[in-house]
């Protein structure tokens, strides 16, 4: 088959977006005014104090009286503790307590899963503390309390720990084999096995005029925060009460944790949220430290700090992405994508975390992508080795999944002669087959309803933008003797995860209003696009907003900042809730007047006549009525409210497009632009979107490029530190740009916003190793793992010349 031109379905593209494109039957039906908020680009009213140096963070937190703690971690990846001598540690002097299994065993529990439990996982699960066996660096074996941190790290070094070295479990295919095993009691390394699937895809590929195998890799990497973790608990005895500082994304569900090991009440346990510098999935959920450093408060009467450092980060923060995947296409003769079965082997690290399902769960759940792909089998293998457990990561399981069907899909192109753009354009889920049931490809999920979108839409907009026809003019050896080449990956990206939020409103006696919500905020900017949110819903001006979020001390119940739910949930929170604090407001005025409350409204911040808009009262004047004592209209001036999705989940779609130049003498890529372009319906504030965008992309860069943690085969962490494991800098990707659409609205929240602080990073590394492969293909070079270092294309161009064929 010869190539498609692709200018001929171009075209259309750049007419279809001469305007925005909106779909009545998708918008909000409020019953109100263009919201003059809601869309406003605006600054973030928290970036104030972060750029002045007036946030308030976990370190800056100081108790009175206040000791500090520091874990031990362990030396080795997998060893039997025949004993741990703390003596030299406790008798340093300004040691207050060293903490070790023996000593925690009669409050600590296994740390529980708390989404995507894959069955088989729950076998796994770590305590807080090593108890009689290690089984990876930096896993905590005791914990050491001074006067100081200094003093703390000092005896720390003391504890002494007998090891008895064990046999190391380094990758998937030695802990298939089951000759050592990391946990006696389930007797084997598979923590999950399961087949998920649907339709015929064994009939479907006997029948296929084209097939295509291949194995593709994905390196293990993680998120490096800005601030690493670090708590502050402070006990009450007398009141029976404990305060925690420094937790983040899931502030209720840890609460729930904590108590249960604590033996408290949850209602007796606040969890503050304080500023947090960066999450991306790693920081927030329930560590052996959560546990720990609470513990140590109870038991010695006096406040706990416990920093994490930069080398205990890199070793003990969830880690990610590690998997492996043996993926098949099956292809008719025009082109459309029959069926598609695959393995995939997930590395999990020695134990179950918390959300450590989500990767291989979420990575088989997006292997079909946005594809229209009838017939899928999926084997799941999840695989305990000796390495830093694994969890969430900024697209878990959307990234890696991504990698492997784009890069798949490019191959099967060049094999069948086809133009990516074009193989892709064919078999996109068409916009009329939406709603579309994907299949339920998670054990104990649902079906996957992807819910709004024009997939093809919004490639022919990326394909517009990047202007694909002069990409594809230009692919080949250069000028300057680089090799030119261009990739794209799409993808589909589950958001605003369920199953509700809570918001509360209080307004204040001088008429401010002051808004509760239970989601943490992590650099999402809360305080500004929930305050935006607000504004509209009752009318009045950003000014006389303050936001509150994420403490358990604010609303009854929260469930957090994850699965890109904080607009989608909480936004939606915030309607009803204005709702709500609207109505009371008009019954209790209609109350006190004398008159009917059809014949009010609630317009610019103040109770007025339906006909002739006169003022009859405004917050303040209501506020102060409550403030001289009248009950009901302090009752009228709060508000609670619940909005609850019933777990339907709300669906962005994306392409990515990269440029790049490849020095087949130096090995090094230089990314000439990456292009996010991305459907997600509505926007709260473009600017917040665009940086969310740009800054997941810079971190797909990364990730792709840069960040890789490597082990030996002791298990031994190798690039455990900044000066090995690397991070892009500011000057490192300079051309990264996005395109945020608002074309399909979700149905499923009063805003119809859509999650979109994930979507930016999913198809970087297809996008990018697509576009190095593109580049390096008169070599004939394969990508089929990541990452893409100067070490491995040089690996993969030295192979190549060796090899005796075209070009060499």
């Amino acid at each position: 088959m010869g190539k498609s031109e692709p200018a001929l379905y171009l075209g259309a593209a750049r007419a279809e977006h001469a305007e925005r494109i909106e779909d009545p039957a998708l918008l909000r039906k409020s019953g109100e005014a263009a919201s003059p908020m809601i869309g406003q680009a605006l600054p973030l009213r928290e970036d104030i104090r972060f750029l002045t140096g007036t946030g308030c963070y976990v370190d800056d937190i100081k108790r009175p009286d206040m000791a500090h703690a520091m874990v031990v971690r362990s030396a080795l990846a997998h060893a039997r503790i025949r004993a741990v001598d703390i003596s030299a540690a406790l008798a340093l002097p300004g040691v207050l307590a060293v903490y070790s299994a023996d000593d925690i065993r009669d409050y600590a529990l296994p740390i529980p899963q708390r989404v995507c439990a894959l069955p088989g996982l729950e076998r796994f699960l770590q305590m807080p503390l090593a108890d009689e066996r290690a089984r990876y660096v930096g896993e905590p074996i005791a914990m050491v309390v001074a006067t100081s941190r200094a003093i703390a790290q000092d005896a720390a070094e003391l504890v002494q720990v007998d090891y008895e070295q064990l046999p190391a479990v380094v990758d998937v295919h030695a802990a298939l084999a089951d000759q050592v095993i990391l946990h006696d009691g389930p007797g084997t390394n598979l923590a999950s096995h399961y087949t998920v699937g649907r339709g015929d895809a064994d009939a479907a590929f006997a029948n296929a005029h084209y097939t295509r195998s291949e194995v593709f890799n994905i390196h293990r990497h993680t998120a490096l925060t800005l601030e690493t973790r670090g708590f502050v608990a402070e006990w009450d005895a007398a009141a029976g009460r404990m305060q925690v500082w420094g937790g983040s994304k899931v502030l209720f569900a840890n609460r729930t944790i904590l108590a249960s090991m604590l033996k408290l009440d949850e209602q007796c346990i606040d969890m503050i949220e304080v500023d947090i510098g960066g999450g991306f999935g790693v920081r927030g959920d329930f560590y052996p430290e959560d546990f720990l450093v609470p513990f140590a408060a109870m038991k010695l009467g006096r406040p706990v700090k416990w920093i994490e450092d930069r080398r205990e980060h890199l070793m003990a923060t969830n880690h990610s992405r590690e998997m492996e995947c043996r993926l098949e296409i099956a292809v008719s003769a025009d082109g459309i994508i029959l069926a598609m079965r695959g393995l995939l082997m997930a590395d999990m690290g020695a134990y179950t975390r918390t959300n450590g399902g989500v990767g291989p769960g979420k990575g088989t759940q997006f292997l079909q992508g946005p594809y229209l792909i009838p017939h899928l089998e999926f084997e799941v293998q999840a695989l305990m080795t000796n390495k830093t457990p694994v969890g969430t990561y900024r697209g878990p399981g959307r990234y890696e999944s991504t990698f492997f069907r784009e890069r798949l899909l490019d191959i099967a192109a060049v094999e069948l002669g086809l133009d990516p753009a074009e193989f892709r354009l064919k078999n996109l889920i068409p916009p009329e087959a939406m709603p579309y049931d994907a299949g339920a490809l998670v054990p104990g999920l649902p079906s996957t309803i992807y819910d709004t979108g024009d997939y093809p839409l919004v490639l022919r907009r990326a394909l517009a933008e990047a202007d694909y026809p002069a990409l594809v003019a230009g692919r080949g050896r250069g000028a300057d003797g680089r090799l030119y080449g261009v990739g794209m990956g799409c993808f589909v990206e589950s958001t605003g995860g369920g199953p509700s939020e809570d918001a509360r409103i209080q307004v204040t006696p001088d008429g401010r209003v002051e808004l509760f919500i239970g989601a943490s905020s992590a650099g999402q900017g809360h305080e500004t696009v929930m305050a935006q949110v607000l504004a509209d819903e009752l009318d009045i001006g950003m000014d006389a907003i303050r936001v509150f979020h994420g403490s358990t001390t604010l609303v009854k119940r929260g469930f957090g900042a994850y699965h890109s739910r904080s607009a989608v949930m909480s936004g939606g929170a915030i309607v009803l809730v204005a709702q709500r604090l609207r109505q009371q407001l008009l019954a209790h005025v209609a109350a006190s007047s004398g008159r009917a409350v059809e014949s009010l409204t609630f317009a610019r911040g103040a109770v007025r006549g339906s006909n002739d808009g006169a003022v009859l009262a405004t917050l303040e004047s209501l506020a102060q009525q409550a403030s001289a004592g009248s009950v009901q209209a302090a009752s009228a001036l709060a508000a609670e409210a619940t909005f609850s999705n019933d777990n339907q989940l709300t669906y962005t779609g994306g392409t990515q497009i990269a440029h790049v130049a490849v020095d087949t003498e130096t090995a090094m890529v230089e990314v000439l632009r990456l292009l996010t372009v991305e459907d997600v319906g509505r926007m709260i504030n473009p600017a917040v979107v665009h940086g969310q965008t740009i800054g997941a992309a810079v971190q797909g860069l990364g990730g792709t490029f840069l960040d890789e943690f490597v082990y030996d085969e002791q298990g031994q962490l190798l690039t455990g530190t900044l000066a090995d494991y690397l991070l892009p800098t500011a000057t490192d990707f300079p051309n990264v740009d996005g395109v945020s659409m608002e074309h399909a609205r979700s149905l499923s929240n009063p805003l119809g916003v859509k999650g979109a602080g994930e979507g930016g990073i999913i198809a970087t590394g297809a996008a990018l190793a697509n576009a190095v492969a593109d580049a390096l293909s008169p070599l004939g070079v394969q990508i089929t793992r990541l990452p893409l270092s100067p070490n491995n294309i040089a690996r993969l161009i030295r192979d190549a010349k060796a090899r005796p064929g075209p070009g060499n």
